[in-house]
């Protein structure tokens, strides 16, 4: 446990091992905004890329022109912000410019919608009750709340249901708890199987949990959920998400 198992091999091996595995494209985390635009142009059509503005180090219009040259220039794919980096919530003000902007290149928001274990901050600066305010605020905006809104899963469940235009996804989560009675995910494995099945996102997240890709998307497989289903999660959902038909 806690092992990295990403294999010890070049970029190019590693793309080429993750297509055999039948996963089309990635979405990395961990990396710059330059590093993000060094991969979209080496590897095109092979990456999501995710514009991590913080309100931070990007105040005001500044994080607006980044957004910008990023999706306009660079072909990056969403905007993504953090209350953990940040520690501000995600309903704050000071990010409103960034979503009115996200809005109007038509690009999806991811997040972070989870309890955090830092102990320099809140605990609940992640909450999901932030992307309420967010999402009656700008309607047409399509959101992904992400790391599935743990331990507030019901409520996140709820927001999704509540907003036609919400989505979340199970980044740092192993799939082989999600249907163990008693994780908390219970609810998310009913209404992810019937009412919001069109709004759940798969991370697999293998570095962070520290397992191989095959071990993660048999998990998901094994999950109780209809087939139909399952295909959604793992493919369908996120490509309509990002716009990739």
């Amino acid at each position: 446990e806690g092992e990295d198992h990403r294999p010890e091999m070049d970029l190019d091996a590693y793309m080429a091992r993750l297509a055999t595995l039948g996963v089309v494209r990635i979405l990395p985390f961990g990396v710059s905004n330059d590093e993000m635009a060094a991969l979209l142009r080496r590897f095109p059509g092979r990456i999501l890329g995710l514009a991590r503005i913080s309100i931070n180090a990007f105040p005001g219009m500044t994080g607006v022109r980044e957004l910008e040259r990023r999706v306009r220039d660079e072909g990056f794919h969403a905007l993504g912000v953090s209350a953990l980096v940040d520690c501000i919530p995600a309903s704050d003000r000071r990010y409103y410019p960034l979503y009115t902007k996200a809005a109007e290149l038509g690009v999806p928001v991811r997040i972070y919608s989870s309890m955090n274990y830092a102990n320099d901050r809140p605990y609940d600066l992640g909450h999901p009750r932030h992307l309420d305010q967010i999402a009656m605020d700008f309607p047409e905006l399509t959101l992904i709340g992400g790391l599935g809104g743990w331990p507030w899963v019901n409520e996140m469940v709820a927001l999704v249901r509540r907003h036609p235009r919400l989505h979340l996804d199970t980044s740092a989560h192993r799939a082989r708890y999600l249907g163990q009675p008693g994780s908390g995910w219970e609810m998310l494995m009913q209404f992810g199987n019937t009412l919001i099945q069109d709004k759940v996102l798969v991370g697999l997240s293998a570095g962070l949990v520290g397992q191989p890709h095959e071990t993660l998307i048999q998990e998901y497989l094994d999950l109780p959920l209809k087939d139909r289903v399952k295909e959604k999660w793992l493919h369908d959902n996120a490509a309509r998400v990002f716009g990739l038909g």
